[in-house]
């Protein structure tokens, strides 16, 4: 059994599926995934659909991004609906007949999407954690805006894995205590599968090529 990380897919379909074509996910394998599913890349719909589709394969978990965030705001008010539109929302609409979004993928984001992933010695996130509080005590938008600047060690020495700030060179970002693996899928970029206990990762881009590399 493997336990994978899959960094910030934004829509890159096409890169998520060269991906799994390379990380191979077994049955029993553990797939976290990061979050930031939705947005600027051209088909949300077809990640989502692949999300569920993977649930079948592996034993999947989920988190909720602060795209994902943004797109369950937008259901209670024209603002709320206006700012994530602005956010890529639109991008992800033209994705659906009609632009109707199917409960199934409401269902998936609000009630089977978690706010983090822990394990004995690893802490899955999509934005960050305050260095000095506890896990259950960290506030929603740490754990989905917090970018990866000015990165402590957190107060429960476990490896704190996350996505969301963009590494602009496409290569994993190791602290030794910390891990950003969002490599930017949707602007030109890589989107990243870590494997945590070994430090290999596997990458894919839009246009299907690979390659795979280790944490320095």
């Amino acid at each position: 059994m493997r336990l994978l990380a899959i960094g910030d897919i934004h829509g890159c379909s096409r890169a998520m599926d060269a991906l799994l074509d390379v990380a191979l996910p077994a049955s029993d394998d553990v797939i976290v995934a990061l979050g930031d599913f939705v947005d600027w890349g051209p088909d949300s719909r077809g990640v989502l659909d692949r999300l569920l589709s993977l649930r079948s394969r592996c034993n999947l978990i989920a988190l909720r991004g602060n795209h994902e965030e943004m797109m369950l705001r937008s259901r209670l008010n024209a603002d709320e609906h206006a700012i994530w539109l602005r956010a890529g929302g639109d991008v992800t609409l033209r994705c659906y007949a009609d632009r109707s979004i199917p409960e199934s993928h409401w269902n998936f984001i609000e009630h089977e999407c978690r706010d983090f992933y822990e394990t004995d010695s690893h802490i899955f996130v999509h934005g960050g954690l305050s260095s000095d509080v506890p896990l259950q005590e960290q506030p929603a938008y740490m754990l989905r805006w917090k970018t990866f600047r000015d990165v402590r060690p957190h107060c429960s020495g476990k490896v704190v894995v996350c996505g969301h700030t963009t590494q602009r060179d496409g290569e994993p970002r190791w602290l030794g205590h910390s891990i950003c693996i969002d490599t930017g899928a949707s602007c030109g970029g890589w989107l990243t599968c870590l494997e945590p206990a070994t430090g290999a990762y596997w990458q894919a881009n839009q246009g299907g090529k690979t390659r795979r590399g280790e944490l320095a």
